[in-house]
């Protein structure tokens, strides 16, 4: 029986110091960016929640849609916030907002 026999093509070796190349980084290279608008949202959303301000509310709460619906999730950093954290922030805006108005109510005249 024969054993197989190995050819060797020039250029193959991986130890070929004449292989070598430079490195060339790709055209759109991955960039790991904060989401500014999610961000701002945020920050929004809990001045909405202290001040209780029901007119920024709704757009607060419009424009975290907006931040997650545009959301790029392989150029986000690993620790920043998430979007459904920036939607359910914007709910409790409005929640907190609208929330005394339904417990408490109109006032009643003291008879």
């Amino acid at each position: 029986m024969s054993s197989p026999s190995v050819v060797a093509v020039a250029g193959d070796d991986p130890r070929d110091a004449s292989a070598e190349t430079k490195l060339t980084l790709p055209d759109t290279w991955l960039v790991d960016s904060m989401d500014p608008l999610g961000s701002s949202m945020m920050f929004v959303s809990g001045l909405i929640m202290v001040t209780r301000n029901r007119y920024l509310a709704w757009p607060c709460l419009l424009l975290s849609i907006n931040s997650v619906i545009n959301s790029h999730p392989l150029r986000v950093k690993e620790g920043s916030q998430a979007g459904v954290s920036v939607i359910m922030l914007g709910i409790g805006a409005l929640l907190a907002c609208y929330m005394p108005l339904i417990m408490i109510g109109p006032k009643q005249p003291v008879a």
